[in-house]
């Protein structure tokens, strides 16, 4: 019936997940991220969960921590190496890794084949992150229609004034 919302799927099959998305961080040259957006495909909106894959000698992101939301990763195959915090740390299959709010966090292939996992967290409407080695600040505002701001890390943010 036309004006009605697609139904969205409640189990996805490994061949129906559809292509690959790529993403590339702008503050980082070897970030390379290719992945489905799993959660999104079943139609969950508060939490978000994607199938992710990062290649030999790339990286996942940028540095980063979250004010308000939690991530986490779960390593299927491959071997890299996280920054958690100042901590350095390989992780491997089966590696669970969890990221309260306020913790900082990244991940690199150092491997010599893909880095598989699964990651996710919340999916707030309006987040506050910041790359502490980049002295920025992102400001994510609206959902997944709005929109998002960055500021060096010593502004007023104009949104919690």
């Amino acid at each position: 019936m036309s004006g009605e919302a697609p139904t969205k799927r409640r189990l996805v099959r490994a061949g129906e997940r559809g292509k690959e998305g790529e993403f590339r961080h702008p503050y980082n040259p070897a970030s390379e991220i290719h992945g489905v957006m799993l959660s999104r495909l079943c139609g969950l909106g508060r939490v978000a969960v994607s199938l992710t894959r990062v290649p030999p000698g790339k990286e996942s992101f940028v540095f980063h921590l979250h004010h308000t939301e939690e991530e986490w990763m779960f390593v299927l195959s491959g071997r890299g190496t996280a920054e958690l915090e100042e901590e350095v740390v390989a992780v491997g299959p089966g590696d669970f890794l969890g990221f309260p709010p306020g913790v900082a966090h990244h991940l690199r292939n150092d491997g010599a084949e893909d880095l598989v996992y699964l990651c996710g967290g919340e999916n707030l409407a309006t987040e506050v992150a910041d790359f502490p080695r980049l002295r920025r600040r992102i400001v994510r505002y609206g959902g997944e229609k709005g929109g998002f701001a960055v500021y060096p890390w010593d502004a007023e943010v104009p949104l919690f004034k």
